[in-house]
Order: C-alpha cells, then sequence, then structure tokens
C-alpha cells in the first residue's frame, strides 16, 4: 500500500474498535440486552464511526503538539 494512504486507513484501524467498544458499552449501560439490541447498537455505531473518523484528523495532530510540548524541557 501506498505511504499516501498509511495514515488514513491507520487512524481507521484506531476508531473501527474504540467506536464498537463504546457503541457497546453505551448500550449496555443505558438499555441492556432486550429484544432489539442489535440495532440499537448498530445504529449507535453508525453514528459513532464517521464522527469519530473526522474528530481524529482534528484532535490527534493538537494531542501530539500538546505532547510535545509537555515533554520537551525548556
Amino acid at each position: 500500500m501506498s505511504k499516501k494512504y498509511f495514515r488514513y486507513v491507520n487512524t481507521l484501524f484506531v476508531v473501527i474498535p474504540m467506536t464498537l467498544i463504546m457503541a457497546f458499552v453505551g448500550l449496555m449501560r443505558n438499555y441492556g440486552f432486550g429484544p432489539d439490541w442489535e440495532i440499537k447498537f448498530l445504529k449507535a455505531w453508525s453514528v459513532m464511526l464517521p464522527v469519530a473518523y473526522v474528530a481524529a484528523f482534528i484532535i490527534i495532530p493538537n494531542a501530539r503538539k500538546l505532547a510535545e510540548k509537555v515533554t520537551t524541557k525548556e
């Protein structure tokens, strides 16, 4: 794969499991495992995934800069 797309694929591989876990925990805490839990899970995850994917491209560079500031000696 081209290095050109590495950042996008890497971010996707981080966001998918994180949003799956968050949707599962949110569903479990708010609704439990009722008869239609699968549909609720898929609805929650289908909203979370694109939002988290876009947010990751905004947050990650800023977090990296902040971490560099905090950890470097002046």
